[in-house]
């Protein structure tokens, strides 16, 4: 069985696709920054044709899902997941979550674990990158000279710096924000190296060898501090190793799920 859901979700129009029998244990897939429920059918098609019920939604801001009412940050979007779920009659769920849905996992498992089985990251954000010296130092000399604009009544100087520091240094996921922008700098800033040692549940971290955009140390510092943890790597996989390698993936999440 496969259907589309559409409600109105803490105010926002809300888009998810449902696959998998209606009594099948269920999982819930959240998507990366920029991407949609598109992305991640892949796997839940495959996990529902073992008779998982997949529920994948459009995260707020992307897909055919409404923008956030406010500059959200993790902990809303962790919210606003919960709130989906209990839409659906759902008391708990596995989580699959990839990068940007990776962050939201790891607040669902630290503050709401008992509404979460176990728990899938994939390529996930959360640790802060390694930055140069050179990059420090421009970040700390640029957040200084802001702060003292705004002290001084500048707003609109410093709204300047600001608009012209995202677009001479900001990444691609920035500068394509539109009216996301606010909300992607708090949710990037947000490090969650302490919220990862609160992780309540199992959790399964499955990352790519050639990942570059969260690079495989990132995944051995989440294992590292998830207490209940492990690490699979899929060697030649990239960012997006489960649309790489989907089988493997599929079976590697299947069998987590179902042993101990």
């Amino acid at each position: 069985m496969s259907a589309a859901f559409a409600a109105e979700i803490l105010g926002i129009a809300t888009h998810a696709l449902l696959a998998g029998p209606e009594r099948g244990t269920p999982v819930l897939l959240l998507h990366g920054w920029g991407a949609s429920s598109a992305l991640m059918q892949p796997v839940a098609s495959r996990l529902a044709a073992r008779g998982w019920r997949t529920i994948t939604p459009d995260l707020p801001g992307f897909g055919a899902s409404g923008l956030p009412p406010a500059v959200w940050g993790v902990p809303e979007y962790a919210r606003w997941a919960l709130a989906l779920l209990d839409a659906l009659q759902v008391p708990s769920a596995h989580l699959i979550g990839h990068s940007f849905g990776g962050r939201i996992s790891l607040m669902l498992g630290a503050e709401h674990a008992a509404r979460i089985g176990r728990i899938v990251l994939v390529d996930s954000a959360g640790i802060p990158p390694r930055r140069q010296l050179a990059g420090q130092i421009r970040l700390r000399t640029y957040k200084a000279a802001r702060a003292a604009l705004e002290r001084l009544g500048q707003r609109g100087r410093a709204d300047a710096l600001r608009a012209w520091y995202g677009r001479r240094y900001g990444s691609s996921d920035y500068q394509s924000a539109g009216p996301l922008r606010e909300v992607f700098v708090r949710v990037v800033n947000h490090d969650l190296s302490e919220i990862a040692t609160r992780v309540q549940r199992p959790t399964l971290l499955v990352w790519g060898e050639r990942d570059e955009d969260t690079p495989l140390w990132q995944g051995r510092a989440l294992e590292q501090r998830i207490p209940d943890s492990g690490l699979v790597v899929l060697e030649g996989a990239g960012h997006y190793s489960y649309l790489e390698q989907p089988d493997r993936f599929v079976t590697i999440v299947d069998h987590f799920y179902t042993h101990d």
